[in-house]
């Protein structure tokens, strides 16, 4: 039996998972939601501090974009397993790598939609503007990073009844430099730091990317026949 191009697969699964959400739109309704209550909340809590609500920024963003994102990969695997669609992908003759990349950019652009929702929001309630070349540029290394390693371990996990708890616990430890970088280097471009005292940070994110890429190209065929 014929393999499908490796492209057009992964083109393929991307586009069915952007098609099921444009008319469900439960993914980017659960996670867009969540992340505009979690900066709510934030926003409440460090109201009476001026200093702090600017000092907080950075951390307030990619805490509420991590868990966010907890979120919304949890529900993409657990919709795959419910409706057959990840035993369907198993069964049809396509290279089981291509599946992960199309999981992983459907991620990435469910994600990255409810990034670009939250930054004129956080511009509003903490009055600083995030929209600077390099503070968007972070963001896209940091979401890059959390999808890919993301979709790799939602996989795991997706095959447990503890999927919901056991994501976080195993994501969070793996993704601790990626997120520790972009904290530095958003906090850094907010405080308008000099480049050479935190441009290092972007690097090791591109870096860890890169081998995150790597390491769910090698053992997404392992972990998903397991």
């Amino acid at each position: 039996m014929k393999r499908t191009p490796f492209f057009h697969t992964v083109a393929s699964i991307a586009r069915k998972d952007l098609q099921v959400e444009l008319r469900s739109r439960e993914l980017i309704s659960s996670m867009g939601l969540f992340a505009l209550l979690s900066i709510l909340v934030f926003s409440f809590a460090l109201e009476l501090n001026r200093i702090a609500r600017i000092e907080a920024v950075s951390g307030v963003l990619w805490v509420t974009i991590v868990f966010a994102s907890l979120l919304g990969l949890n529900r993409s695997m657990a919709m795959e397993r419910e409706n057959g669609g990840l035993d369907a992908l198993l069964i049809a003759p396509v290279n089981r790598a291509a599946i992960f990349f199309g999981k992983m950019a459907g991620n990435l652009v469910f994600m990255l939609t409810v990034a670009v929702v939250l930054l004129p929001v956080i511009n509003v309630l903490y009055d600083i503007s995030l929209f600077r070349p390099w503070l968007l540029f972070t963001l896209l290394l940091g979401i890059v990073g959390f999808a890919t390693v993301g979709t790799l371990l939602a996989t795991i996990t997706v095959q447990t009844r503890a999927r919901e708890s056991l994501l976080p616990i195993l994501m969070l430890p793996v993704a601790l430099p990626l997120l520790l970088g972009a904290l530095r280097a958003s906090a850094s471009v907010l405080n308008d730091a000099p480049l050479e005292q935190w441009v290092a940070w972007p690097q090791i994110m591109l870096v860890l990317d890169v081998i995150f890429i790597i390491l769910g190209f090698l053992l997404f065929e392992f972990v998903i026949e397991d």
